[in-house]
């Protein structure tokens, strides 16, 4: 049987509307990330780089004042000691700080691992440990962490800033400033270097020296930080972005504006960022949670694309949004069906939809349906999570027999490419087979057309007496509950059959639906699914805890049947 990787059924597919796209994007720019920007600011320097928007403020900064930030907080950053090699890490939300700290520590020759503003005393321990990192970037409010955990590890350098956050940001009172040692404002420090010239350039090798260090769940175990290349970052630029966007890239390149509703310290919003800088796009920059203020930037600005998560486009159905010709993208979790018709219904385009991860920088996979639509030009809308992007090899591997899937039969995704990390940290290759393959950790399928599917996530199938149980699969069933608002299954240990597992719903309700039972709801699924997949118990929330990218959190949900039946 040949691989799917060499027959590449998906070819077929690689258009829009009526317009081609190329089969490869190489040869790829031999360049490191700080590129993108220094180019853009040449040819637009007076371009709007970045727009920041909350319910009490706004700020904008063009091209041309961002690369001079860069250039000085660059040097400053030299100055305090920044090799190349060094990590540097940061504690920041969606802001322009975070853009200017990215391209600086990577011009100085360092190594950016972003790290969630979520993270609390033992998580942030943890990270900075692995990384050895001795300087992190933070906003004023996290301070307080790195004062909890200072004692345990050596800090030389913390450098923090004043940034406005929804929902309840007040300024805070800098003339108290915490017991850290050489703790420096950002502001202050790079205010020192504007009119010092910036270090002399470093000599960057693409293709082996490190851009980015983001922390990842991987497959299994504890949180592991993804080694990713400048031309890792670069490659996935252009061999996603610039692709899906080839045709229109005249009425795109230095005119368009893009809402990023994920936070860019997550891997989806960061590459995102990378994206409409590497093309002088103007970036609407706003806060994950804050529905209110996404909701009017798109409004008032009509971006040419929205990039989001499941959870928002779940939680936007009911914002006053129009119907508008805007190319709305999900990405980073899986997309329910139920929430993509409705979202078509209500905005009038096909809902976009990706995959990738961190371990390979951000994307393998697009689905360009709500593309075609907003060119003026629809072919058959297609679900899921579409096609390969070009030079990206895939193939499902059964994880049960590790032999390659039988036509139609759903496998674990294996992705090879360009766009593939170098390793864990700290070790090349950890993560990879002997041929560079990742195992993806899903469970997908591909149908007749080369389009991709997931089925779900390997560690969410749930074990009910032997049968596999998809997670997703009864996600999506729910979902289409009129009733249901979110929804989330998982699997808990079933008391009369030790090693087998029960189906656990966890449901928040639409406010006038709110007399819906345990009972109406398993009656319901016994309609749509086999026996053994029905879930045994259903629990109504007022809400479900999130991830800091707004993911239903279904760790959390298992830590809290695991707590339950340990008391």
């Amino acid at each position: 049987m040949k691989f799917l990787s060499v027959e590449k059924p998906w070819l077929k597919n690689y258009k829009i509307g009526p317009f081609k796209l190329p089969h490869s994007m190489a040869p790829y720019p031999n360049i490191p990330v700080y590129q993108f920007l220094d180019d853009s600011s040449k040819t637009y320097p007076d371009n709007i780089a970045c727009t920041f928007l909350g319910e009490n403020f706004l700020s904008e900064m063009t091209y041309k004042e961002l690369k001079n930030e860069v250039d000085a907080f660059t040097a400053a950053l030299v100055d305090i000691g920044v090799e190349k090699g060094d990590i540097v890490i940061t504690i920041l939300p969606s802001c322009p700080q975070f853009i200017i700290a990215d391209y600086a520590i990577m011009k100085a020759g360092g190594i950016h691992a972003p790290l969630s503003i979520l993270h609390q005393a033992p998580e942030l321990l943890y990270e900075v440990q692995q990384t050895r990192s001795r300087i992190i970037i933070c906003s004023y409010r996290r301070l307080d962490r790195i004062v909890a955990i200072q004692e345990q590890i050596q800090i030389d350098h913390v450098i923090y800033t004043q940034v406005p956050s929804f929902p309840d940001y007040t300024i805070p009172d800098t003339t108290v400033l915490p017991s850290i040692s050489n703790l420096h404002s950002m502001k202050e420090l790079t205010e020192k270097y504007y009119d010092k010239l910036p270090p002399p350039t470093l000599k960057i090798i693409p293709q082996e020296d490190l851009a980015l260090l983001p922390f990842t769940g991987g497959t299994t175990g504890m949180p592991k930080a993804t080694m990713l290349t400048h031309a890792n970052v670069t490659t996935n630029v252009v061999q996603a972005f610039h692709w899906m966007v080839h045709p229109l890239r005249t009425g795109v390149i230095g005119k368009a504006a893009v809402v990023i509703m994920v936070p860019i310290f997550h891997q989806m919003g960061h590459w995102m960022m990378h994206a409409c800088i590497s093309w002088g796009l103007r970036i609407l920059l706003v806060d994950a949670r804050d529905l209110n203020t996404i909701t009017q930037t798109i409004k008032k600005y009509r971006p040419f694309m929205v990039g989001g998560v499941p959870t928002h486009y779940t939680l936007l159905l009911n914002s006053d949004l129009p119907k508008m010709p805007v190319f709305f993208f999900s990405g980073a979790a899986a997309l329910p069906r139920d929430v993509a018709k409705q979202w078509e219904k209500k905005i009038g385009i096909p809902l976009g939809e990706g995959y990738g991860m961190s371990e390979a920088t951000a994307c393998t996979h697009l689905n360009l349906s709500g593309l075609s639509k907003v060119t003026g030009f629809i072919p058959k809308v297609k679900v899921g999570i579409g096609i390969p992007i070009p030079d990206t090899e895939v193939k499902l591997i059964d994880p049960d027999t590790g032999e390659e899937c039988s036509p139609g039969n759903p496998g674990e995704l294996w992705i090879r490419g360009p766009q593939v990390m170098k390793g864990y940290w700290p070790t090349p290759g950890s993560g990879l087979d002997d041929a560079g393959w990742l195992a993806t950790g899903d469970i997908g399928k591909i149908d007749e057309e080369g389009y991709f599917h997931i089925v779900d996530r390997i560690k969410d199938m749930i074990n009910v007496s032997g049968m596999k149980v998809y997670s997703q699969t009864v996600d999506d069933v729910l979902y289409a509950h009129p009733a249901v608002n979110v929804a989330g299954v998982i699997g808990i240990p079933d008391p009369e059959r030790p090693g087998s597992e029960r189906v656990k719903a966890f449901l928040v309700l639409k406010s006038d639906h709110d007399q819906v039972t345990e009972e109406d709801i398993i009656n319901y699924c016994k309609e749509k699914l086999p026996p053994y997949a029905i879930p045994k118990s259903v629990e109504f929330r007022n809400q479900l805890p999130l991830t800091s990218v707004m993911k239903l959190d279904k760790k959390k949900l298992r830590r809290e049947e695991q707590a339950k039946s340990e008391s």
